[in-house]
């Protein structure tokens, strides 16, 4: 099915649907964390009201407010961290859908489909599935997933801050800045980076701009 076959199904389908998504397949270092949501049609049409759409869109002080507002909402939501040991073990497009697997599968009832940001079906879920390339723009239960990963990752930077000051991770979240590859430059790697990544950039771009 394309792009627009699949939204006209998910429209027409009457099952509970929960939605699946990542943050954090770029950056240097710090986990991937996969959240999966199941939103009621009251819950959907607040958080619209309140501006929900995909969570790279939103500044973060507005993810912070519509992941509260779906606290308080009292919305289902689970979330999975693959650690950078899990990422160098099985690479980052593994462990992203290993992460929404486990987050789908922590749902505390049955679901009958999962809408999932991107190409590719999550492997041994035992749930329909609905892979759709930028579902987390067209599909608002997809887009509140996207939030919760999100600002769950961007809090966990927050915490390795404290642990390692020197890198700035409360800062650039662990993304590919500038500022970031210098101070790699100067000083090496964290436990917390993805080694083999960060090689790879070093060996081009970070010699290139230091």
């Amino acid at each position: 099915m394309d792009s627009a076959a699949k939204l006209k199904f998910l429209k027409d389908f009457g099952g509970t649907v929960a939605g699946t998504d990542e943050a954090g397949r770029g950056p240097l270092a710090g986990p991937v964390m996969a959240a999966a949501v199941v939103l009621t049609d009251t819950q959907k049409d607040e958080l619209l009201r309140l501006g929900l759409k995909d969570s790279k869109l939103m500044t973060p002080r507005r993810r912070d407010a519509l992941f509260l507002k779906m606290c308080e909402l009292g919305v289902t939501w689970r979330a999975q961290a693959a650690s950078v040991v899990s990422i160098a073990r099985l690479n980052v497009g593994r462990a992203s859908l290993w992460a929404m697997e486990k987050s789908v599968c922590k749902l505390p009832f049955p679901i009958d489909l999962v809408v999932i940001d991107g190409l590719y079906k999550i492997p041994n879920l035992p749930f329909e599935q609905l892979p759709l390339v930028t579902a987390d723009v067209l599909v608002p239960v997809v887009s509140a997933a996207s939030v919760v990963a999100k600002v769950l990752r961007d809090r966990v930077m927050v915490a390795l801050d404290r642990l390692y000051p020197a890198y700035g991770f409360a800062h650039h979240k662990g993304y590919p800045t500038q500022a970031h590859r210098k101070i790699i430059c100067a000083i090496g790697l964290s436990p917390v980076h993805r080694a083999s990544f960060c090689k790879k950039l070093m060996t081009g771009t970070f010699n290139n701009e230091n």
